[in-house]
């Protein structure tokens, strides 16, 4: 049994094949091709456009893929959503499609926007967006550049950001946001129904969603006398608690424990003003909930 799996190919191409590799597949991109080759030979990986992938899958071309929520709600695919994973091409955060204008425009709110032009690569997402707030406007698909089209081609625009920095140098303002976007692991109907097929899609979702949880995080490791350990449990972290066992050494315990690496430069120097030994950092590459 062989997975047809559709992956983004662009901004989130790099981020998402490092997010396979913590989860423990390893994919190997070529510049020319759309087909990388990949170490789990259960995966047949094709890279597409994440605009594509919803479509794809609605129609069974891919039997599962990465996209974003925003493209399964242009596209109205009819797809089995597994799960979230957020990341963006940037960092672990949304992406949002905001509805801009010019910085010295009179258009305050998307009541302004009766009887104007919005330029939009997403063009049902703005269109569905209008109604929900009874505004009529006409909106026109943006080939690119998007964000030089106003003030000269359109009184509005509605594009996606992460920081907003990019609209903000182009002299843009934002009104709000339309949509809050976030990728999504998706399957096709058909495809979700085959227990063999559902299994794996399954599997390697937990196994992305590991990857993502470790994030941020580390693994810390130390030795201390046993008589101490009340007083380090008063400041240390850990997703449940830490692992204690016993060295052969009497008297003396080692500690295992996971937290946030931000943490670690204010934690190690207080283990070691108490007396622990041996303090290890090492990196994590998966963490199951």
């Amino acid at each position: 049994m062989r997975l047809k799996l559709g992956l983004p190919k662009g901004s989130l191409q790099e981020t998402t094949l490092e997010l396979f590799r913590k989860a423990g597949i390893k994919i190997y991109p070529s510049e020319r091709s759309y087909f990388p080759s990949c170490d789990d030979e259960e995966l047949e990986i094709i890279l597409v456009r994440a605009q594509e992938i919803a479509k794809y899958v609605e129609q069974g071309v891919f039997d599962c893929g990465i996209t974003g929520y925003d493209w399964i709600c242009e596209n109205e695919a009819k797809i089995k959503e597994i799960g979230e994973l957020v990341y963006a091409k940037s960092g672990l955060r949304p992406v949002r499609w905001v509805l801009a204008v010019p910085e010295n425009s009179s258009i305050r709110s998307v009541k302004d926007l009766e009887n104007k032009h919005i330029a939009t690569e997403a063009v049902t997402l703005v269109k569905k967006y209008l109604a929900k707030n009874k505004v009529k406007a006409s909106v026109e698909f943006s080939w690119g550049a998007t964000e030089a089209k106003v003030p000269a081609l359109a009184d509005a625009i509605v594009e996606i950001t992460e920081t907003g920095a990019s609209l903000k140098a182009n002299k843009l303002r934002i009104i709000e946001d339309v949509l809050i976007s976030t990728p999504r692991f998706i399957a096709n109907l058909k495809a979700w129904k085959n227990s063999e097929k559902r299994k794996k899609m399954e599997n390697l979702f937990l196994l992305l969603q590991g990857a993502l949880n470790a994030e941020g995080m580390v693994g810390l490791k130390m030795n201390l006398e046993e008589k101490k350990l009340a007083k380090v449990m008063q400041f240390l972290p850990s997703l449940k608690r830490p692992t204690v066992s016993r060295l052969t050494l009497p008297g003396w315990i080692a500690i295992e424990v996971i937290l946030e690496e931000k943490e670690v430069k204010k934690i190690i120097p207080k283990l070691k003003e108490i007396g622990a030994e041996g303090i290890i950092e090492y990196p994590l590459n998966k963490v199951i909930y």
